[in-house]
């Protein structure tokens, strides 16, 4: 498939952008969770004072709000790269392995302890 033209590229999003979209995924998954834990909470040990709907919102919102902060710092912290991604892909492709076999890391060794040898046979 030829490669889109640059001008039908979309662009990619902001480190704000993406801020925001990690915060309403945590938020999403953090209702989930809390509606699955608080759910089980309640059945177990009854609503408390505050009645059913009050003590699952708690469990609901507190976790919304730790899994949104978390995931919103997350995505941040990933997105915070000197290349664009697919800039990083292509150098990856690129650039030779760094991973090399026994054999050739010995060779390289021996390589660098004759280059030292001689330098200090000269000196």
């Amino acid at each position: 498939m030829p490669p889109m033209p640059a001008a039908n590229r979309a662009q990619e999003p902001s480190t704000w952008q993406k801020c925001i979209m990690g915060a309403m995924m945590g938020g999403g998954v953090g209702l989930t969770i809390g509606f699955i834990f608080g759910s089980y909470s309640i059945l177990r040990n009854g609503t408390g004072p505050r009645g059913f709907l009050a003590t699952l919102s708690q469990y609901m919102l507190s976790s919304a709000a730790t899994f949104s902060f978390f995931l919103a710092i997350g995505s941040v912290i990933r997105n915070d790269a000197l290349l664009p991604p697919h800039m990083e892909a292509a150098r990856l492709q690129l650039l030779p392995p760094l991973v090399r076999s026994k054999a050739e890391g010995a060779m390289l060794v021996r390589a660098r302890w004759d280059a030292e040898r001689a330098r200090r046979t000269v000196a």
